[in-house]
């Protein structure tokens, strides 16, 4: 029987007693959490809002092939269709106070999961105070570290391969952080993530100077106080991010499901004007929130490493994580029109998205506080599909993080030959591995190595990629070595079958046992679209056959 590997760990719960933190709703009642931000008391004070779990144990460092708790960026990839790319893009984090530790732990989650290195060494992280310049950094603050190593981990998550600059306001004094963002931009930013907010003002409007940047994504929190509108959330110039509650599901077509977090934050603005583009039914008269959503129920939580102010490896929520996740989003779609908000885009490209259809964050009905078809307030439009509906065009930004009308050659595959894990694919549990006696990789260390088991059995293995508009070709390939221990010459009782989508693209079995064979599949229906390919191999009851693949490749051009 083929090995099994990679150790699950398990999370640790607190033994009984009084847990510091707040009780999150009944859907979550086993988890408790504390605020990484504490309450704001003072007018013009804007607080982070980030969670960090208290029902499960900080871990600083990992058994060996022990994995974090939490959702992780294979998953995200996975549950949002997301393809590689942002190559060039910058996607800023404005917050306040310094994480003194932002670099080294964001390198510890990077090494984790198999992605790039991101230093201030290889110019892909730069960390600048609020005027933009990289030195004196405000104070170390240990609340808003973790806010910022949220942050910084999902931006990495979704857009491994963007740069990230990170600006610290001296504060989080409302014009400190808009400031920032004013820095964020000028030093060339086309995406600016920001997880914080507080009460709306009637003197908001003349902030809003500050976020009306015209050809930038500016993603901004929407709460987590259920109903309320927040600002800067409110304002017409942002991309207003609600939250989800995200659950992997083997019955659901697209592996996961969704429904409205119980505390995302909705509302009516009660001093900004509607925008043009919000044409949807919102039931206020002046701007609504949320425009989308993506993943923010701590008891659904992401994998984050910090270690000023907490203890290594823990799970966080809030709509602090959505908020980078549609900023790397945004960047992967590529650079927004000069002259566009981006905030618009959504709603010109809704089928795009994922309509989340269930569960409330209040009392007050549809559409400000229950989830429904079409918008809502706790996940606005929906969660991404890909990243056509963050495009200007509806379609996918490829491998580059510009926009553009020409197509640019390249491999789109994240982790195409394996080598970096399990990292990137979604895989059932010892596919991706390393050699064992006669089943060897094509090249490098690591394969795919589905079924095998010589008994009945089902093996998946699956990666969504955007393939750009503007190119005219794409092709899928990859090595495939078959051997078996059937002896029939006629019946096909093994099988490998290769899907893009829903729609089957090759079918291999047992009849076609060879060494490794490269095998090429046309892509060209898909140019334009985001699509999830996926091998999904299949055993009988008896007399193993083993498929094998390695060195994939998603070519364009």
């Amino acid at each position: 029987m083929k090995p099994v590997l990679g150790t699950v760990l398990t999370a640790i719960t607190v033994a009984a007693g009084t847990v510091t933190g707040m009780a999150l709703p009944a859907q979550a009642a086993s988890v408790s959490v504390t605020p990484s931000c504490a309450a704001v008391t003072s007018p013009g004070i804007m607080r982070c809002f980030a969670l960090r779990r208290t029902d499960l144990k900080s871990v600083r460092a990992l058994a060996a092939a022990a994995a974090p708790s939490g959702i992780s960026p294979a998953d995200l990839k996975s549950a949002y269709a997301l393809p590689t790319g942002g190559s060039g893009a910058t996607v800023a984090i404005v917050d306040a106070f310094d994480d003194p530790n932002a670099e080294s732990d964001l390198a510890t989650y990077r090494s984790q999961f198999g992605l790039p290195a991101c230093t201030t060494a290889n110019g892909c992280f730069k960390k600048v105070n609020g005027s933009g310049q990289t030195s004196p950094l405000p104070t170390a603050d240990s609340g808003w570290a973790g806010e910022i190593s949220l942050d910084v981990d999902m931006v990495s998550a979704v857009c491994p391969n963007c740069k990230i600059l990170l600006v610290e306001a001296a504060s989080a004094d409302d014009n400190s952080l808009f400031g920032a963002i004013d820095s964020a931009v000028s030093l060339g930013a086309k995406y600016v993530s920001n997880s914080w907010g507080g009460s709306e003002s009637s003197s908001e409007t003349s902030q809003d100077a500050d976020l009306n940047h015209p050809g930038v994504a500016i993603t901004v929190s929407s709460g987590d106080d259920g109903t309320g509108a927040e600002y800067p959330a409110t304002s017409r110039y942002v991309t207003a991010v609600g939250g989800t509650s995200l659950t992997k599901s083997s019955s659901a077509s697209r592996g996961w499901t969704e429904k409205a977090w119980t505390s995302a934050g909705s509302g009516c603005s009660a001093y900004e004007s509607k925008p043009t583009w919000q044409t949807v039914t919102t039931s206020c008269s002046k701007r609504a929130e949320a425009d989308v959503s993506a993943v923010a129920d701590p008891a659904t939580g992401v994998a984050v490493y910090q270690t000023y102010g907490a203890s290594g490896w823990s799970v966080y929520g809030g709509t602090s994580a959505s908020a980078p996740i549609i900023a790397g989003v945004y960047a992967l779609a590529g650079t927004p029109g000069s002259s566009d908000y981006p905030a618009s885009y959504p709603y010109a490209h809704q089928s795009n998205l994922n309509d989340v259809t269930s569960g409330s964050n209040g009392s007050c009905g549809a559409p400000i506080c229950t989830a429904g078809s079409g918008w809502d307030g706790p996940t606005g439009l929906g969660t991404p599909n890909g990243v056509a509906a963050f495009s200007s065009t509806g379609s996918g930004g490829g491998g580059t993080g510009g926009g553009g009308g020409t197509c640019t050659a390249g491999q789109l595959l994240g982790n195409p030959g394996f080598e970096s894990g399990n990292t990137t694919w979604t895989a059932s549990s010892g596919v991706i591995t390393t050699a064992s006696g006669s089943s060897t990789p094509h090249a490098g260390s690591y394969f795919a190595w589905l079924d095998g088991y010589g008994s009945t059995h089902t093996d998946t293995l699956s990666q969504a990629v955007t393939i750009p508009s503007t190119c005219t070709t794409a092709k899928l390939s990859f090595y495939l070595s078959i051997n078996t221990a059937e002896t029939t010459t006629s019946t096909a009782y093994d099988k490998l079958t290769v899907k893009a989508g829903s729609t089957t693209l090759a079918t291999y079995s047992n009849l076609n046992a060879s060494a490794y064979t490269q095998k090429t599949l046309d892509l060209s229906a898909y140019i334009g679209q985001s699509v999830t390919l996926t091998f999904t191999g299949t055993e009988d009851s008896s007399a193993q056959t083993s498929f094998l693949i390695d060195d994939t490749a998603v070519n364009v051009s």
